[in-house]
């Protein structure tokens, strides 16, 4: 649409080859890069748009869940999805302008999007577990079907627009999130009690907002020191690690397409395909090494396995290399469900809508600025040396492994924080009596 809207023209595409394969002065090429270039900052606006609103209503309705129920933080995504998905079916048949984009983005943030959904669904995973390995487990299965899932469906969406068309692409869309919807509504039963909310006279809004902030104020303010201090650390912890692992993966396949590996269509496929299985061996390795290993002790393998790959991407010139880059990245996913279960586990039952509405606000805000700050770095360094990026994520992964280790050399572990729940649990019963 933009090619058509800035040329008037019929948009011109070679499938067959790659971008490096193209002839650099030929006038098509330069126009391609024109709107690549524009494609890029629009996408970024539209990230924009959107990420701004659903941070507060991802925080004001996965930490209102500990009172209010979790199907809402599911429900109301689900919503906004299906509405934009809508949209975008219209705006595809009808062929309107691509600025009401800007709008749909914004109405899908004042949903929760993504933030929330993740936010609610994790943290009524962690209401189902009674057993702190299975909290483990079950985090790192909800981790694996996102990620196998997001990449399946990478995978297939050229298949789906090549079929179908955009338009029925998108109604197929709709009609899975209305199916979702349904499903949400009527057939899941809520974790936690909300008849003597529903009872309630309603609040207003000003109230709602002061109950979901003092809920997370109270969560650092009343803990004690030592519980305070492992939440703070833990989401340190955690928004470090993504940053660097988030911004050096989403460089793969720009650095993939660029010369010498000079990637076709096919292979960058095959190479997300590859990167998609990262998932599910994670999730073994969770699996298996939370049978025999503390949390923290996997989350440090984790962040080796992810420095492993970076370093090998960093120096791979051959597509055999590249491909082998996944090799060492087979357990970089694993810090991340770990990391969000160690953090549930620190927190009262009471608490996990708080704890779980920071890691989604977290997650957005390090998703969203990992992406421009590596993407602005590799442009700026692409030219001299187009591994540096891969090498400064390795080298940033120290700063989580740091933390970690101060933490075990502060004697902290895993009974540990049984203990001090148990303590806090115990606590609040004697004052309550």
């Amino acid at each position: 649409r933009l090619w058509e809207e800035e040329y008037n023209a019929t948009f011109a595409s070679n499938r067959n080859a790659s971008n490096c394969e193209q002839n650099k002065s030929d006038p098509t090429y330069i126009k391609q890069k024109e709107v690549q270039e524009k494609a890029s900052l629009f996408n970024m606006q539209l990230d924009l748009s959107g990420a701004i609103p659903s941070l507060i209503v991802a925080f004001v309705i996965v930490a209102n869940g500990d009172r209010q129920g979790r199907k809402r933080s599911l429900v109301l995504p689900s919503v906004g999805a299906l509405i934009t998905n809508v949209f975008l079916a219209v705006m595809s048949y009808f062929s309107l302008s691509l600025s009401i984009l800007y709008a749909v983005a914004f109405i899908t943030g004042l949903f929760g999007s993504m933030a929330a959904f993740l936010g609610g669904g994790f943290a009524f995973i962690a209401d189902l577990c009674h057993d702190e390995k299975q909290k483990t487990t079950r985090i790192a299965v909800v981790d694996l079907i996102f990620g196998f899932v997001s990449g399946l469906a990478g995978l297939s969406s050229g298949y789906f627009i090549k079929g179908l068309g955009f338009t029925w692409t998108f109604v197929t869309a709709s009609l899975l999130h209305a199916i979702n919807i349904i499903y949400i509504i009527f057939c899941l039963e809520d974790t936690v009690g909300v008849s003597e909310f529903q009872q309630q006279e309603p609040v207003s809004c000003k109230e709602v907002l002061k109950e979901t902030f003092s809920g997370v104020y109270m969560l650092f303010k009343n803990a004690p020191f030592k519980k305070r201090i492992l939440i703070i650390v833990l989401l340190f912890t955690f928004m470090t690690y993504l940053f660097t692992m988030f911004g050096g993966s989403s460089l793969f396949t720009l650095y993939e397409l660029d010369e010498p590996l000079c990637w076709n269509e096919v292979y960058i496929g095959y190479g997300a395909a590859a990167f998609t299985s990262i998932s599910l061996t994670s999730f073994l390795g969770v699996y298996l090494f939370s049978k025999c290993l503390k949390d923290i002790y996997i989350v440090f393998i984790g962040i080796f396995s992810c420095i492993g790959g970076m370093v090998m991407a960093a120096f791979a010139k051959t597509t055999l290399l590249m491909f082998l880059v996944r090799v060492p990245s087979l357990l970089c996913f694993m810090p991340i469900p770990v990391l969000r279960s160690m953090l549930s586990k620190v927190v009262l039952a009471s608490e996990q809508g708080s704890v779980f509405a920071c890691i989604a606000c977290l997650e957005v805000v390090t998703g969203t600025i990992s992406l421009l700050v590596f993407n602005s770095l590799y442009a700026a360094t692409v030219a001299w040396f187009s591994g540096f990026s891969f090498l400064l994520s390795a080298g940033l992964c120290l700063i989580p492994l740091s933390v970690l280790c101060w933490l075990l050399c502060t004697s902290w572990n895993g009974e540990d924080l049984a203990l001090l729940v148990q303590e806090e649990v115990s606590s609040i019963d004697s004052t309550e009596s």
